[in-house]
């Protein structure tokens, strides 16, 4: 568990006002000092992130923000940090002080409420200052899950840390606990997967991408089988099999190959599409890519990665997509790239955006970027669908998904 990517942890965002202790609670929590701790409001300056184990809760991030009420010369730019915050916890802990409550506490529980994120409170510096009755029931009206702590008390921290835990594993997300199959429901028990993996330039040598290899073992995990191949040898090797495999999965950008070589009775589909689904909304990328065809010239298309690697000669996401929007289009569009967590907070600019499978980011993050598309009335789709539609496969990339394939209009799916 040590080495689970951060996007299949659980996001822990911790809020308050300056000074109320988050630092010091993250630090109680971890057994160690994470955070620097000062008894100067505004110490923390950005988003602190620690990874850990929290048994039995599992794999987690606690993403430790800077003051809510900042009033410091960069407090906008924290606050801003801050707020993107909200779309990246999956739980939220608000530390507050005994007795005090103020605006900006009903903030962070308004905007929890509007995402639907589970929330606990912390009351911190029960040491220094005591917990009135009254003051206790006004919280018991705002949340049924309240810890009361003193951060610097660690002769008490088995009871506080068992204590979230409890609360944690009662607020923890469905899709966390219950992650939603990649690959497997789409494979019959015994049934075999061949999984069409290029060698990809941009990988650290000697390991495959992170989509490829959560695929792998997610097929495993359901009692499937995994044959991977390179694309030159696939032809080869699938004459060879005594029976077709049950689906074929390739990387987007060898896709025309993999349906040329792939017998027209097995489905077939792409990593970024399985991502789509897992990630995010497969359906609504689906309808997202169909307003590639009503572009006009000079249109603006935002290009969506959420890793920040080093672009290679030929990215698929800054060089393929946009030539291939460009040439199916027939002239020339606009294209903006943004990456990692960097995400517009205006996309009414925008005609379209294209969005990559989302493997670095939280179920919850791709669920709430494309929830901002919606909200800000702009078609949102997937790298994988919106490549299948540029090359005219999409009706075969989504065979195994035959709900998505309906939404396709009947020039599609011929």
């Amino acid at each position: 568990m040590k080495k689970t990517p951060k996007s299949l942890r659980l996001h822990i965002g911790i809020f308050g006002r300056t000074n109320v202790g988050k630092s010091s609670f993250l630090n109680l929590i971890a057994g160690q000092d994470v955070a620097i701790t000062s008894p100067v409001a505004g110490t923390t300056t950005d988003v602190v992130e620690k990874t850990m184990e929290l048994l039995p809760v599992g794999p987690v991030v606690f993403l430790d923000t800077a003051g809510i009420n900042d009033i410091s010369v960069l407090a906008e730019q924290r606050i801003g940090k801050t707020k993107k915050i909200f779309d990246r916890s999956d739980v939220i802990v608000l530390i507050v002080e005994p007795g005090v409550w103020t605006e900006y506490e009903d903030y962070i529980l308004a905007e929890a409420g509007k995402r639907s994120i589970p929330y606990i409170i912390v009351v911190n510096k029960i040491d220094s200052m005591p917990v009135e009755e009254l003051f206790l029931e006004t919280l018991k009206h705002k949340a049924a899950k309240i810890l009361l702590c003193s951060s610097i008390s660690y002769e008490n921290r088995d009871e506080y840390v068992n204590t979230l835990k409890q609360f944690l594993l009662a607020s923890a997300p469905d899709e966390f606990l219950h992650s939603p199959p990649l690959i497997g429901d789409l494979l019959p028990p015994g049934g075999i997967a061949v999984l069409i993996v290029p060698i990809d330039l941009q990988a650290p040598k000697g390991r495959l991408i992170l989509p490829q290899v959560q695929t792998i073992r997610d097929a495993l995990d359901n009692d499937a089988g995994v044959l991977v191949v390179k694309e030159r040898e696939y032809a080869h090797v699938l004459r060879n099999l005594k029976n077709h495999p049950d689906l074929v999965v390739c990387d987007s950008q060898v896709v025309l190959k993999m349906i040329a070589d792939t017998p027209a009775d097995v489905k077939c589909t792409t990593f970024s599409m399985l991502f789509s689904r897992y990630k995010g909304d497969l359906m609504e990328s689906v309808r997202g890519a169909m307003r590639i065809d009503k572009l006009k010239p000079g249109d603006k298309i935002l290009i969506a990665e959420a890793c920040s690697h080093h672009a290679i000669e030929d990215d698929i996401g800054r060089v393929k997509i946009p030539r291939w929007l460009r040439q199916y289009a027939g002239f020339d569009v606009t294209i903006d790239i943004c990456s990692g967590r960097d995400y517009p907070e205006n996309l009414k600019e925008y005609a379209l955006i294209v969005h990559c499978g989302g493997c670095m980011l939280t179920r919850r993050e791709m669920l709430a970027r494309i929830e901002k598309a919606r909200e800000a009335g702009i078609a949102i789709t997937n790298y994988g669908v919106c490549v299948s539609l540029l090359q005219g496969v999409l009706s075969r990339t989504l065979s195994p998904f035959p709900a998505a394939r309906e939404l396709l209009p009947k020039k599609c799916t011929i």
